[in-house]
C-alpha cells in the first residue's frame, strides 16, 4: 500500500521505493520532483522563493530553489541515489495576481522560482524531464517513488501525467 507523505510549504521530504510524495496549493512557489529510477528514490521540494543568497542566517534550506536541490540531492546520495541517475520534473510557478507592467517583472515570483530553479538544476547536472509551469492557477501534485510518475492536478485545467 502506498503511504502518501505530505510536503508542506518551504518543506521537503525523500522517501525510497514505495509512497507518495504530495504537495498541495502550488501557486507561485514551485514543487521540484527528484528521481533516481535505479534505486526508485524520490524527493520533493516546495519552494517558495529564488535565492537564499539575499536572506541572511536562513534557517529553511527548503524555502528556496537553489539550498532545497542541494539539501534534496545530499538526503537522496546518502539514501544511496546516484546523481548520475537523479532527473527532475518541475510544476507550479504561477503568476497568481496581476500587475501593472512596471513593476510585474519584479512582483512575478512565480516565474522568477521557476528560472531559479531551472538554472539551480543545470548547476548540478540534473536534467529536466518535464514541468508544468506558468499560468495563472494553482496545482497540488504527486509523485509516485515506485515509477517516478508525477500527477499535476489543478482546477479547472484537468489532470496531468508526467
Amino acid at each position: 500500500m502506498n503511504e502518501v507523505v505530505k510536503v508542506g510549504m518551504a518543506d521537503l521530504k525523500v522517501i525510497a521505493e514505495y509512497g507518495i510524495l504530495t504537495t498541495l496549493g502550488l501557486g507561485s512557489c514551485v514543487g521540484i520532483a527528484l528521481y533516481d529510477k535505479t534505486t526508485k528514490i524520490a524527493g520533493l521540494a516546495h519552494i517558495m522563493l529564488p535565492s537564499s543568497k539575499l536572506i541572511k542566517n536562513n534557517q529553511n534550506k527548503a524555502k528556496f530553489a537553489d539550498t532545497a536541490v542541494e539539501l534534496l540531492l545530499e538526503i537522496m546520495t546518502d539514501m544511496k541515489a546516484s546523481k548520475r541517475h537523479i532527473t527532475a520534473k518541475i510544476a507550479g510557478g504561477a503568476q497568481m495576481f496581476s500587475f501593472k507592467e512596471k513593476a510585474s517583472e519584479l512582483l512575478n515570483i512565480g516565474e522568477r522560482n521557476v528560472l531559479a530553479t531551472i538554472e539551480t538544476l543545470n548547476q548540478h547536472n540534473i536534467p529536466i524531464i518535464a514541468q508544468d509551469t506558468g499560468g495563472s492557477y494553482g496545482r497540488t501534485i504527486e509523485l509516485y517513488a515506485e515509477n517516478g510518475i508525477l500527477i499535476v492536478k489543478t482546477i479547472g485545467h484537468g489532470i496531468k501525467t508526467l
